[in-house]
């Protein structure tokens, strides 16, 4: 079975090919990943889906149940061990 990719450019010019919908592209996603804070441990997928609640610390997502954090779109179970360390190092944890 042959997957058919589409040829898309990015405003910034990159170009690139996807075979979903998703317009992300590539090259900005790498290019914005932060090197430093609570965001930089996590893959773009969680980053966005963290970006999209407006949660860009750790002090926000203690604001937050650990349910409420799976239903996110691009969350999965594998990233909670990062978020318990990230909320036990600042001395904080998801809601009840």
């Amino acid at each position: 079975m042959t997957v058919l990719r589409a040829k898309r450019t990015c405003p910034e010019g990159h170009v690139f090919y996807k075979a979903s919908d998703c317009n992300t592209c590539p090259t900005c996603e790498k290019n914005s990943k932060p090197t430093t804070g609570f965001l930089s441990a996590f893959s773009a997928p969680v980053r966005r889906a963290l970006a999209s609640e407006g949660i860009d610390s750790v002090e926000k997502l203690a604001t937050y149940s650990e349910k409420e954090i799976l239903k996110l779109h691009g969350i999965g179970k594998s990233s909670f061990p990062i978020f318990h360390k990230n909320l036990s190092d600042a001395g904080l944890s998801f809601k009840d």
